[in-house]
C-alpha cells in the first residue's frame, strides 16, 4: 500500500472511548495528533496519579456521542472536563490549544491502539516515578522544533 493509501486509511479510522459508568462517550476520527504522558503537577492532581497520559485530537474530528461532562477551569484559559455522575476525567482543553482536544488515554476503548511516543514537563516528574521505556523526553512541550532532552529513564534509575 502506498503512502497515500496508509494516509486515507488511517483518516478513516474510528476510536472510542467513555467514562467508568458509561454517560459520557465519545469518538474521534484519524490518528491522534500526538500521545504523551505528562509529568506536570497540574495534570497529577487532575488524575491523582503520578503522570497523566494524553492523546491529543483535532477538535473537528472529535465528538461526544453520549452525554455532555461537566468542566472545571483549573486554571486561567484551561478547562478539565469529567463525568458529572462518576467523576472520571474525559478530556483537557485550553486557549492555547484552541483545535485540540486532550483526551485521558486511560479512558480510550482500546488504549494499545495508540501508545504514547513522549514525556512532557520532565523536570516535574517526581522524585520516586519512572517510566523505563526509550521514549524522548521534554522539559516542557514538545512541538516542532523542540528537542528532548533526552530519550529514555533518568540516569540511575533501575
Amino acid at each position: 500500500m502506498d503512502k497515500s493509501a496508509m494516509d486515507r486509511t488511517q483518516d478513516a479510522v474510528v476510536t472510542s472511548g467513555h467514562c467508568t459508568c458509561g454517560a459520557i462517550r465519545y469518538a474521534f476520527t484519524g490518528k491522534p495528533h500526538w500521545v504523551m504522558h505528562c509529568h506536570c503537577a497540574s495534570c497529577r492532581r487532575a488524575v491523582g496519579s503520578a503522570v497523566a497520559t494524553y492523546v491529543g485530537v483535532k477538535a473537528d474530528r472529535f465528538r461526544y456521542t453520549a452525554g455532555t461532562p461537566k468542566a472545571y477551569p483549573s486554571s486561567p484559559g484551561v478547562l478539565r472536563h469529567f463525568c458529572g455522575d462518576c467523576g472520571t476525567p474525559i478530556a483537557y482543553t485550553g486557549d492555547r490549544w484552541p483545535t485540540e482536544v486532550h483526551l485521558y488515554h486511560g479512558t480510550l476503548d482500546d488504549p494499545a491502539a495508540w501508545p504514547p511516543t513522549g514525556h512532557a514537563h520532565i523536570v516535574e516528574q517526581v522524585d520516586w516515578f519512572e517510566v523505563h521505556d526509550d521514549l524522548p523526553r521534554y522539559e516542557a512541550l514538545a512541538g516542532k522544533g523542540v528537542a528532548p532532552l533526552y530519550n529514555g529513564p533518568r540516569k540511575g534509575s533501575r
